[in-house]
């Protein structure tokens, strides 16, 4: 579950090769088991409502008064909210223990991350992350990416989704490998479900792994996947005013790719305004003008993805 918007990311499935899909393992984390399952009894008892057993407490990320033992949730609840505990016992248990769920998964999923992150600088792969809204083209700049790439650079895609594998199929229509990821309730990709999908895709030194995220310029901007790079996606048939609105995506991006250019003659956007909009909230993002179907930008774009894969080759062991 993840504590960042409350989305259920367990129902996740990889589909390697257009096959019957599975649920991915669990690698191990890098944190004790201990600490991994006292994280998880936390989180269902935040959720719930329920005090967790004493040693999981003392197993896990908590903190209580000095001498005191931890205390449990209120047992009473609010008649028109079964299961929620009344706003008044909250209040009072509040200033007793502190439960930082969403700072435990996230630095397992930042373990995850480096596990990721070291198995491509040893490949010499390098890794961008592709995130936007919905709609705002990602897929069909894949698609072209991989259609200009042809024969150059080899490449491998990760597709994530809620349902379908729709995507995917696009992608292994144009000759390209391509693994997709179900995330079911989650509403975006972690690193552990990256890192199952990595091991069943061809990775050549020198190449590139695209992963195309689930749209949603909120949750991905939280989750390292072990990328080099978050290339953020925005569309000139999106508001100019996007990057204030979701600042975090924008600050963590090293890229910002406007795309749909070849529409402005017919729209009312503000090109300048949006670029100063990305460069308030992150000075040092770069901003290239493409056009998936038009073609305007692409060489630049590409040139940017052929540099870093000669970077990744060229720091891999021999």
């Amino acid at each position: 579950m993840c504590t960042t918007c409350g989305c259920g990311g367990d129902g996740a499935t990889i589909d390697h090769h257009g096959g019957h899909p599975y649920r991915p393992h669990r690698r191990a984390a890098a944190a004790s088991p201990a600490a991994g399952r006292a994280d998880d009894a936390l989180l269902r008892a935040a959720v719930a409502g329920a005090a967790p057993e004493p040693a999981v407490m003392a197993a896990g990320s908590t903190s209580a008064s000095p001498g005191t033992a931890p205390a449990p949730f209120p047992a009473a609840h609010d008649a028109g909210h079964p299961g929620a505990a009344s706003g008044e016992a909250l209040a009072a248990a509040a200033p007793l223990r502190h439960v930082a769920v969403e700072q435990d998964l996230l630095a397992r999923n930042d373990a995850e991350a480096a596990a990721n992150r070291r198995a491509l600088a040893a490949a010499g792969v390098f890794a961008v992350n592709l995130v936007s809204s919905p709609g705002s083209g990602k897929t069909t700049l894949l698609v072209k990416t991989i259609e200009r790439l042809a024969g150059r650079i080899p490449l491998a895609v990760i597709e994530g989704d809620q349902q379908t594998s729709r995507d995917a199929e696009r992608i292994r229509a144009t000759g390209a490998p391509a693994t997709q990821i179900n995330t079911g309730r989650g509403c975006h990709l972690d690193a552990r479900m990256v890192g199952d999908a990595m091991a069943g895709l061809p990775l050549a030194r020198g190449g590139l792994l695209l992963i195309e995220n689930v749209g949603n310029l909120v949750c991905p901007a939280a989750f390292d996947l072990g990328e080099a790079h978050k290339v953020v996606i925005l569309s000139v048939t999106e508001g100019e005013d996007k990057p204030v609105k979701y600042p975090d995506m924008f600050r963590a991006a090293g890229l910002m790719l406007l795309n749909k250019c070849d529409l402005l003659p017919y729209l009312d956007f503000d090109v300048q305004a949006a670029q100063n909009w990305a460069r308030r909230v992150n000075p040092d993002i770069r901003i290239i003008h493409v056009s998936a179907t038009g073609g305007q930008g692409m060489d630049e774009w590409l040139d940017w993805l052929a540099a870093g894969a000669r970077r990744a080759a060229a720091s891999a062991p021999a």
